[in-house]
């Protein structure tokens, strides 16, 4: 049986170079996995570290799909728990309608930093107000499936080929 292969990259800031040296080897690196034959390219969502420039991965997503034009990229993964569950549909389903059948949406549970930086990311958003992962994917679910002629919030634009969806695990609690 054929394996499908794939990379996942974090962005890493080598010593002595910069963020925007580090995204421009992502970007090569996309490229050289696309013309390889490499079947997806993911971004890891990574916050306040001062060696990743791999913050904001629905960003760098939409600049790697400019910059190649078969492989899949998506997110390994966007951190649900920072984020309302209808704007990453947006977001994605924005994503999967520039590129339709490129685009793919990994999500977790991790905080992807540390406990300062997800402070600063859930701002105005105190547990009790927060929905629980469960619930979150399963809201993130409804909206990406949503049907146009349907009642409640749709996540727009409709593309031609939904985001093909990840769940993402490290350990029993988040798998």
């Amino acid at each position: 049986m054929p394996y499908l292969l794939s990379l996942l990259d974090k962005s890493p800031i080598e010593e002595g170079s910069t963020a925007a040296d580090a995204l421009r080897a992502t970007v090569r690196l996309a490229q050289k996995a696309e013309e390889l034959g490499y079947h997806r390219f993911w971004v890891a969502e990574h916050h306040s570290m001062l060696n990743l420039a791999s913050s904001a991965p629905e960003i760098l997503i939409a600049y790697l799909l400019a910059r190649t034009a078969r492989i899949r990229v998506g997110s390994g993964g966007v951190m649900l728990q920072h984020y309302s569950a209808y704007k990453v549909a947006e977001t994605f389903n924005l994503l999967a309608s520039l590129a339709p059948g490129r685009v793919d949406l990994g999500v977790g549970k991790a905080p992807g930093g540390f406990p300062l930086s997800t402070r600063a990311l859930q701002v105005g958003a105190g547990p009790a107000a927060k929905p629980d992962f469960a619930r979150q994917l399963s809201d993130i679910n409804t909206y990406l499936a949503a049907d146009p002629a349907s009642e409640g919030p749709h996540a727009t634009p409709f593309p031609p080929a939904a985001p093909e969806r990840f769940l993402l695990g490290v350990s029993v609690d988040s798998a």
